[in-house]
This record gives C-alpha cells, structure tokens and sequence, in this order.
C-alpha cells in the first residue's frame, strides 16, 4: 500500500509529539522514585483511568480481538473473560480500595506490609520480584510480535529497503520494525515516567477515539445488515449460546472450522464456566504485578483508586468495540474471497492491517496508524514502567545500591529500560505468533499466581512462607504443564495449577511460623479486608477499640455481579451499533440504565460513606500520616 504524504506527516507528528512530552515532564519525573513511577500520586483518577485503559488498548490485543470477532461474531464477547476482562469489576468494587490503602510503590513493597520480614517473608518478596519480571517480559514480547506484522502491511520492506542500507531477508522485516517502534518507546518512557505516559495516554486517547468512530461510520455506510447476514453464519450475531458453539462456517469459509477446532472453543458452554471459574478466583487475587498495578498506586486516594477502576471499562470499552467490529464487518464482506483462496494459510492477523490498506481514506490512514502506533506504544511504555519499579525499587536499591543518590536512582531506571526491552526483543525473534504468547500470559502463568494471592487478602495465618512456595509451585507447573500436553489449551491446565499452588500454599504456612502479630494488626487495621480475620480483628480491638469489621462480603458480591453485567452491556451496544441490530441495541442500553442506577446506590454512595468512617477513623488515630514504605527523595542538581 502506497502511504500518502499527509498519512506520513500525520504519523510523524504523533512520534515527535510523544517525545516533546517526555522532554517537557522530564523535570518533573525526575524528582524522586514516587515521582517517576506513580506521579507523585497526583495525578486525578479520571487522567490515570484514561491512560489505564489505553494501555489495554494495544494493537497485539486488538488485532486478536478482530480476529474472534470475525470468526465468534457476538459470542466473541465472552473470550477475553480468559483475562479476565471482569476484574476491572472487583477492582472497582473493593480491591482498588484495599491496594491503595497500603501506600506502596509497588506490589513487592505490599508485601512487606502484609508479611513483613524474616525468612518467610523475604521469600515472598523475592517470588513476587521473580514474578513481575517473567510476566512484564511475557507482555513486552507480546507487543513486540503485534507491532512487527501490523506495520509491515504499510511500508513493505521492498519499498523501505531502497532508503535504509540494510541487507536483511524480508521474511525479518516485522522484527526491524519491531525493533524501530520499541526503540522509540522506550526513548520517550525513560525520559518522564508515569507523567510522560499520562499525559501521552491522553493525547493517544483522543485519537482513538475518532478513529474508532470513523472506522464504525465506514463499515455502518458500506455494509448493510443484509449484506452481513448473507456473508456470515447462523448465531453469528448473537451473543447467546448453548452446549456447543454451533456456528457452522463450513459452506462459507471451511477452513474456519479447522480454526474453531484448534481453538478448542466448540464446547462453548464448558469453555465459559472454565474462564468463569478461573475469573473469579482470578480476580480476587488482585492485579498482577503488571502496569494496572501502578496506576492503582498512583491515585491520589482509595476512593480516587475505585474510581479509576471503574472508569476504565467506560473509557475502554465502547470505542474499542466500535472500532474491532468496524474492522471485523468489513472483513466479513469484502475479504472473504481472499480468505477462501488462503484456505487454511489464513493469517487472521493481518486482518486489521488490511482494512486499513483498502478503506482507510487520506488524513484517516494516517491518524489510524498514528492511533494504532499509540495503542502499541501506551501498553508497552506502562509495562516498561512496571519493570523499573520492580527492578529498581525492589531489587537494585535493596541488594545493590543502597546508598544510591536519587539522582543515580533515575540513572539506574534508565539502563534497566534498556536492558529490558533488549531482552525482551531476543525473546519475541524467536515466537511464532501473538496467541501463543497470549494463552500462555493468561492461562498458565496467572494460573500459578492466582491461590497465593487470593489468600493473602483473606486469611490471616497465611504466611510469607506459604505465599513463596505457594507461588513457586504454581510457576513452576505453569512452566512444565504446556511442555507435557503440548495440545492442550492453557485454560485447561487452570484446575491442577490451582491444586498444586494450593498445597505449596497450606505447606509452607502450617509448617512455619505465623507473621508477626503487629504486621498482621498493622495491615488490617489499614486496609479492612473482609474475610478469615477474625483473630487479628480481636487484636486489633484491644488497641483500638471502636475499630468496625467489614462485614461488606454479600454486599461487595451482589455489587460485582451486578457489575459484570453492567460491563458486558458496555461491551455489546458498540457491537450493536455497527451490526444495526436495533432491538438488540434498545434492551443492552435499558439493562445499562437499570445496572448504573443499582451500582450508584448499592456501590458508590455506601462507599463514599465507608471511606469517610474510614479517614476519620485513621485521622483519630494518627494512622493517616503513617507512610512505612514510600520515602520521599528530591534530587538536588
């Protein structure tokens, strides 16, 4: 495809754009640790929710998304429950709160305030290092492999090759560019940190959402809902299912049946209870060590934390969704011929990129890719984000360089930037596809990482110990599972990698001292969870003595369900819009109506009250100024 010259100028603008902002915060993130990896928790929620949910916003996942929406139609809404996409759900309800309240830099600082420290707490803080690590690597890669086959639609290397003298094989072509954008990133990510990310985050937002808008405008005026129907199969445009798939592609594009049978999705129903299943166990875990993580921390309170969590679905979800099925519908109709000659060679992957080839007009090619580019850039500079803080904070100013001087302190986050986008780009040259990547993140890895953190929330004798080898085990059959059942989908695995993290987890806790009682009481009192706490509770009573329980657990659940449809609404009446299925689209906004109004008098206006019992509580006590893990640092140049 020949790219314009204002399509260029356009892309250009936005490149050059990310990093005048970067030179422009570089002051600012500069002045401390807190500063260059939360924003000196200052920034408000809604800017913090924006640049959260643009970071979801990627082009590896987008790209995937199209290709379930081609192939699952309306079902495809259920399949990133493999995140799962409902955590946002939890987060919002209750666990947003309960991470802030810890007044962390990162999620192996909360682990001092949960087990403290000592043999078995050390080991839990080094497993959550460990971690954070493997998994931030794993996503790095994942956007690396997206962005390579994306822009290599746009500027084939037999056209880019007679302006750079570089002799490589074009089969390498989307590494070099892979390589090109990741270099650029990490440039502009090291230079203002999470502000620079931020306020990046808004500007790419924007654009998002007028491409998104145009994209649906486009397949809405070229395709018509007869038109789709004849070019897609029976149950594709509805989101209900039963025991099985039961979408038959076979007199329309064969080789999809091959795809949904590699998939391993065709027992539907079985497919959905299993991602539920794993979801909520999942999700009440809490956040990975990841970029979501940080922008929790980074709320100026918890309440702000709720919000921002809450926020994301609203910003995320619609002009997603109205860009993906604007791709998808335009896929349907006029690819589909390409796609029968492919049989089964086709590559849904270069789906989006060659929308974008054949109805992107002038002006819009360019802010396409330009926001596509954004998509890439955002997710991966908040994950490179995520990787400094754990490396720096949590490794290098603990074990190496303790009497680093702040100004060294941001040297270092310079060269661990590097250091892990180079390592991370050797591992995406050797990875096939963008799902192989993505079933593994989600499935197998979060499968080990789920026990230990759901009962690090809940129960109050569950121990450093426990959490470390807990972790460990469930890691480790992350790792050797897929090796030994090749063919089996990850998700799958969810089951044993629960049991086996399980007893690792009951293990080390029985065979090894309780935490300190005062880290226990200390962390309780801060941060209220409900659940198996009752001994603590009693502790904590005798020192303060008009401390209330949370008793929020059937509140909290009714909430999240509640919030799970309410989210699932959000995701279909974008997909309605496009498809212009009208009475689909009338029923999704009137159950949208019924599920805020509940959520605005079940969720907020009770957490608005609880949050002010809870700063008058910890005004009393003196507990509001207490900040044992976050130290302020200013930089003197």
């Amino acid at each position: 495809m020949e790219i314009s010259v204002i399509d260029i100028v356009i892309i250009v603008s936005y490149l050059l754009a990310m990093i005048v902002i970067g030179l422009i915060l570089k002051k600012r993130a500069a002045k401390n640790l807190d500063s260059y990896f939360l924003g000196g928790k200052t920034l408000p929620y809604y800017m913090l929710g924006i640049s959260d949910a643009s970071g979801m916003f990627d082009i590896s996942g987008t790209m995937w998304m199209v290709y379930l929406a081609f192939v699952y139609g309306l079902k495809s809404m259920w399949i990133p429950w493999l995140w799962p996409v409902f955590n946002q759900i939890f987060l919002m309800v209750y666990l947003s709160v309960w991470l802030r309240r810890s007044n962390v830099l990162t999620g192996a600082e909360w682990i001092r305030t949960r087990f403290g420290h000592g043999r078995g707490a050390d080991g839990a803080y080094t497993i959550v290092i460990l971690y954070a690590i493997v998994a931030v690597m794993g996503f790095l890669c994942y956007g690396f492999i997206g962005i390579g086959k994306f822009m290599e639609v746009f500027f084939p290397w037999e056209q880019v090759s007679r302006f750079i003298p570089l002799a490589i094989d074009p089969a390498m072509a989307p590494q070099l560019y892979g390589i090109f954008f990741t270099a650029i990133t990490t440039f502009y990510v090291m230079l203002g940190g999470m502000h620079s990310i931020v306020w990046a985050d808004m500007v790419k937002f924007g654009i998002m959402i007028i491409s998104g808008i145009a994209i649906a405008v486009i397949a809405m005026q070229q395709v018509s809902p007869e038109l789709l129907a004849a070019n897609t199969p029976e149950g594709w445009d509805s989101p209900f299912f039963g025991w099985h798939l039961d979408l038959d592609w076979s007199t329309l594009l064969p080789s999809i049946m091959d795809r949904i049978a590699d998939d391993q999705y065709n027992l539907f129903t079985v497919f959905v209870m299993m991602m539920l299943f794993k979801g909520i166990f999942m999700s009440m875990a809490g956040p990975a060590a990841n970029y979501d993580m940080q922008k929790i921390l980074a709320c100026r309170s918890p309440k702000e934390a709720a919000l921002m969590s809450g926020s994301v679905s609203v910003i995320l979800l619609i002009p997603r969704y109205l860009m993906i099925m604007g791709f998808t519908v335009l896929a349907l109709v006029f690819f589909r011929d390409e796609f029968a000659h492919m049989g089964n060679q086709m590559d849904f992957e270069i789906i989006l990129p060659k929308a974008i080839s054949r109805f992107g007009k002038v002006g819009l090619t360019g802010l396409l890719l330009a926001g596509l580019l954004a998509a890439f850039m955002s997710s991966f500079a908040s994950t490179i984000n995520a990787a400094q803080a754990y490396l720096v904070n949590d490794v290098l100013l603990k074990f190496m360089y303790r009497s680093a001087s702040p100004k060294k302190q941001i040297r270092l986050s310079y060269a661990v930037s590097i250091a892990v986008v180079v390592c991370s780009t050797i591992i995406g040259l050797y990875v096939q596809n963008i799902n192989s990547v993505l079933q593994w993140i989600v499935s197998a890895l979060y499968g080990g990482y789920i026990a230990a953190n759901v009962l690090k929330w809940h129960w109050w004798r569950f121990n450093g110990a426990g959490f470390f080898w807990g972790m460990l085990a469930g890691i480790f059959g992350a790792i050797i599972l897929p090796q030994v059942f090749p063919d089996t989908l990850p998700l799958y695995f969810f089951p044993f990698l629960f049991v086996l993290s399980l007893f690792g987890c009951f293990a080390g806790t029985w065979l090894s001292r309780p935490t300190e009682e005062e880290v226990l009481v200390d962390f309780y009192v801060r941060v209220r969870p409900w659940g198996f706490w009752g001994p603590i509770h009693q502790k904590a009573l005798e020192k303060y003595p008009d401390l209330r329980k949370n008793d929020h657990f059937k509140r909290d659940m009714v909430n999240v369900a509640v919030g799970i449809v309410w989210q699932c609404c959000l995701t279909l009446v974008p997909m309605y819009i496009v498809i212009k299925q009208g009475q689909g689209l009338l029923t999704t906004i009137l159950i949208l109506g019924i599920t805020t109004l509940i959520l605005k008098k079940n969720w907020y206006d009770k957490m608005n009250r609880d949050e002010e019992e809870y700063n008058a509580f910890m005004v009393k006590y003196g507990l509001n100024k207490t900040d044992k893990t976050v130290t302020e640092k200013t930089i003197i140049d």
